[in-house]
């Protein structure tokens, strides 16, 4: 691992790495034991998961658990290096990852050299509506909610105030709404009124992609994103969100395709 791709400890038994692609994190939440730990969407390539798998081990740790926040497909990697242990999801998140299986195949070998997109079906099903993951090491809430993809959820460490937002609450993404959705605009604002019930106890926010945050921050992302959403009507906005400046030609496209989308529906109605 390079210096940026690294284990750093941002709470007290919470590791996070960065990778290259897209700035993707991985979160890892230690059990009270010091002995056993869950995955939150191990890396990208199968370089990447190889090298995470004997990072944990130098540090005495066995994965016990993983969590994929949503079906995407490079929050569905997975690799035999990091064991049998079960990878949960939402119910709706499992279900939709199982149904897009080969399409993410696709997406995945078209984005990355490298990847091994053999563990993209690997994922239990929680219960429908579980609040907590079913892991003796660490009480661990699940957020579920219905912004940016089916079954998207993300995590609480409850004793340390640790946010593991999944695709939401970044310093380098816009918001990225699932256009699929009846109404993805109202179903992100919902998502942000989940943050904002939590906000209080949050001392560390982890996107899925960008950089980790305290709870100032956190607060910061909160309210660039609702204000996002409220430009999102207006067509060639005065003041553009500051993470466009700059931005990929598929995140352009994203909030091109956002704008038309909400733009559509306002003028249908």
């Amino acid at each position: 691992m390079n210096e940026r791709e690294r284990l750093v400890e941002v709470a007290d038994g919470v590791l996070v790495i960065t990778h290259p692609f897209c700035a993707t994190t991985t979160t890892v939440v230690v059990g009270h034991d010091g002995r056993e730990c869950v995955v939150v969407d191990p890396g990208v390539t199968a370089d990447e998961i190889d090298a995470l798998a004997p990072a944990l081990a130098s540090r005495g740790l066995t994965v016990t658990g993983a969590f994929s926040t949503h079906p995407h497909w490079d929050h569905l990697l997975w690799r035999p290096s990091l064991g049998d242990a079960p990878r949960w999801a939402t119910d709706a998140g499992a279900a939709r990852a199982l149904a897009v299986v080969d399409d993410n195949a696709r997406k995945a070998r078209a984005a990355v050299e490298e990847v091994d997109t053999s563990g993209l079906g690997r994922v239990v099903a929680l219960e429908p509506g579980a609040i907590v993951l079913p892991w003796t090491g660490r009480h661990v809430r699940v957020l579920e909610h219905r912004a940016h993809a089916p079954g998207h959820a993300a995590l609480m460490v409850t004793d340390v105030g640790v946010l593991v937002a999944g695709d939401m609450l970044s310093d380098v993404e816009i918001p990225l709404l699932d256009l699929e959705a009846g109404r993805p605009w109202d179903d992100y604002a919902e998502a942000l009124d989940v943050f904002d019930e939590v906000a209080r106890s949050v001392a560390v926010v982890v996107p899925g992609h960008g950089s980790t945050g305290d709870g100032v921050e956190l607060r910061r992302r909160i309210d660039a994103d609702r204000a996002y959403l409220a430009s999102l009507p207006l067509d060639g906005e005065d003041d553009p969100d500051p993470r466009l400046a700059d931005a990929a030609d598929w995140l352009l496209a994203e909030h091109e395709a956002a704008g038309r989308r909400v733009r559509h529906d306002l003028g249908a109605r």
